[in-house]
């Protein structure tokens, strides 16, 4: 369901604690070492043996850059030497091989995303030879239907290198821009001609990408509400179909790279908040749709029927459709989802590159999930993905009366009702315009996992 966005100052600063994304649930610090491929191999074998196995999503991770943008957390590494990268590469392969032969070859592989790092770190024989392989090992849909995305640095990639992408098969693509501020990128170490990305999209569109995205980064060393404002508008001339706007967290004590940014010129939190106000506002004014969290999109976008029609969900790329897949992590520290299990792959490439060529999958931790779990996760994704929960749906899909199952839940709903953030009816509750933008506190409230004393910091901050 589409709701209005309205921003509240007040509220957003009471609500502004620390609390999961809820990319899953049981988040990630749950997930436990004892979780090893073993128990991976009877998740898949159950799936495959479901009286309708469902379709698959792959995420495959491509760690390697060729710079350093000291802003990023993501598990990267940044390195010239090239054959690196090679040898990462034939021993994805043998990780492809060794997921392929779990799965019934029936499943077709309907979703596909290649993450980073800088997946375009790669050359075109590379990545079509990846291809090759993953078509060799798994089903790949050749419908027009199908998401195949991948992300893309537009300071590397020419409208050549876009073409040779649509010959293997990707039909999405996702571009880093972050801010096309001059100072914002040289604080950063990201240096990239605006007018060249911008070409980019209408070349992607040409070639016959179905979908555009672009990444901003608010937040961000030296920003200001007019530099911004300026990025977001030059941004959306080229009217990209998706935008993702996300909060720059500064953790230098967690990611190293985050020392080379100079403290004093990040934006305070009240400007930050300005931020946040201006991105909302300047987009929806354009035309998009506020989807949840970090998500724009335009309002025939897939992402924005998902969300009307009841089929959006979040996943560990974010917002997404094919709410019915089997997500397959593959490559160092992916995590993956099967029936009722989430597996997560080491995350270290030394480790993981040792593991995979002794023939072992990569499985560094996991968990199951018990019907407790799987209850929390529906009613917390409902929250996140439709800012709404219709009790009746719950009752009849887990055989609990929602009343009594979530009585100490309900009651702390009703600070929230008091404080605008929902509106509660008998059987159901939904988020206020006003809400929308704090859905992580709201879905906080059913994590049961929050309700144990927590020993030491583990989330970001909500805004």
């Amino acid at each position: 369901m589409e709701q209005l966005v309205k921003f509240n100052t007040e509220l957003i600063k009471r609500y502004d604690i620390a609390g999961p994304r809820y990319t899953s649930y049981p988040t990630a610090v749950q997930f436990m070492e004892g979780f090893d491929a073993e128990a991976y191999r009877r998740y898949t074998t159950a799936s495959n043996n479901e009286l309708i196995p469902k379709p698959l999503s792959l995420y495959v991770h491509l760690p390697f850059c060729h710079s350093l943008c000291y802003y990023c957390g993501c598990m990267k590494k940044v390195t010239r030497h090239a054959e690196q990268a090679t040898r990462y590469l034939e021993l994805l392969v043998r990780e492809v091989e060794m997921q392929g032969n779990l799965f019934d070859h029936d499943r077709e592989v309907v979703q596909l995303h290649f993450g980073g790092g800088t997946p375009t770190y790669h050359d075109d024989e590379q990545l079509r030879g990846l291809m090759a392989e993953l078509g060799r090992h798994f089903s790949l849909s050749e419908d027009d239907n199908r998401e195949y995305s991948i992300e893309v640095d537009p300071r590397t990639v020419t409208l050549d290198r876009l073409r040779h992408l649509a010959d293997i098969g990707f039909n999405r693509i996702s571009l880093g821009v972050q801010d096309i501020d001059p100072s914002v990128q040289k604080a950063v170490n990201r240096i990239q001609d605006p007018q060249a990305t911008l070409e980019m999209v209408e070349g992607s569109r040409k070639l016959g990408f179905n979908s555009v995205s672009i990444d901003l980064i608010y937040g961000l060393p030296l920003q200001t509400v007019e530099s911004f404002s300026q990025t977001i508008d030059t941004v959306v001339e080229a009217r990209p179909d998706r935008l993702a706007v996300y909060n720059y967290a500064h953790l230098p004590h967690i990611f190293r790279a985050q020392r080379m940014i100079d403290a004093k010129d990040i934006p305070s939190p009240e400007t930050k908040l300005k931020l946040m106000e201006l991105t909302i506002r300047r987009l929806t004014e354009h035309g998009y749709v506020y989807i949840g969290m970090d998500h724009f999109a335009l309002p025939d976008d897939e992402l924005t029927i998902a969300q009307r029609e009841g089929g959006l969900q979040r996943n560990f790329q974010g917002y997404s459709t094919r709410r019915e897949c089997d997500l397959v992590g593959l490559g160092v520290s992916a995590i993956g989802k099967v029936g009722d299990c989430y597996a997560q792959n080491l995350k270290d490439i030394p480790t993981w590159q040792s593991v995979v060529a002794e023939g072992k999958l990569p499985i560094w931790r996991g968990i199951s999930l018990t019907t407790e779990d799987r209850l929390r996760r529906s009613v917390i994704e409902a929250i996140m993905c439709h800012g709404e929960v219709s009790f009746q749906r719950f009752e009849a899909n887990f055989a609990i009366d929602f009343h009594d199952h979530f009585a100490l839940e309900l009651s702390q709903l009703e600070q929230l009702a008091e404080d605008g953030l929902i509106e509660m009816g008998n059987d159901e509750f939904r988020a206020t315009p006003e809400g929308r933008l704090l859905l992580r506190a709201i879905a906080m409230v059913f994590d049961e996992y929050l309700q144990a004393p927590q020993s030491e910091p583990k989330f970001s901050r909500v805004i």
